[in-house]
């Protein structure tokens, strides 16, 4: 009788422990985030100075996520940065504000990423571990702060979020 017992409780502690495993197996797998990017082409390869460009991100899960704004260039861009200002709008309610500059070439005049026949990369980071703590939209909006009216050689402007890594 006493056999009997001892072995329903390890049973019924094998049980639990595989449950365990279970449970926090797939918990971990669950937790990942989701992988975003917008992108918008300028049709005469340069973005105007007041064309405001608003990106729209259905977050679906909560979570820390990594925000970069990516530029494509030609090598018609003839400045060493790209000046911009980024207003983003949590799913929760909080606004953040902030002027960025892209490094995009060096002093001596090359592009600072590799370039891919008429096209260079550049890209910047915009919110490390940005915690977003319930479902919905993260807007984004990008306002052109290069001293020009028309700013040449600009493919276009994306964003992308992607689930923080630790």
């Amino acid at each position: 009788m006493k056999i009997s017992r001892q072995n329903s409780k390890i049973k019924i502690l094998s049980l639990f422990i595989t449950g365990l495993i279970l449970v926090l197996f797939f918990g971990t797998g669950c937790r990942k985030g989701e992988n975003y990017e917008l992108y918008h082409r300028f049709s005469n390869k340069s973005w105007e100075r007041f064309n405001l460009l608003s990106f729209e991100i259905p977050i679906k899960k909560t979570g820390m996520y990594d925000v970069h704004l990516f530029a494509r260039f030609t090598p018609d861009f003839q400045y060493e940065m790209l000046s911009f200002n980024m207003i983003m709008n949590t799913p929760a309610g909080e606004e953040r504000i902030r002027e960025y500059q892209m490094d995009v070439r060096s002093k001596t005049g090359d592009f600072i990423n590799g370039c891919s026949g008429d096209s260079c990369e550049g890209s910047v980071l915009l919110k490390k571990e940005l915690n977003i703590s319930r479902p919905g939209v993260l807007k984004i909006e990008i306002e052109n702060l290069t001293p020009r009216l028309l700013t040449e050689g600009i493919l276009g402007v994306g964003v992308s979020v992607a689930a923080s890594r630790k």
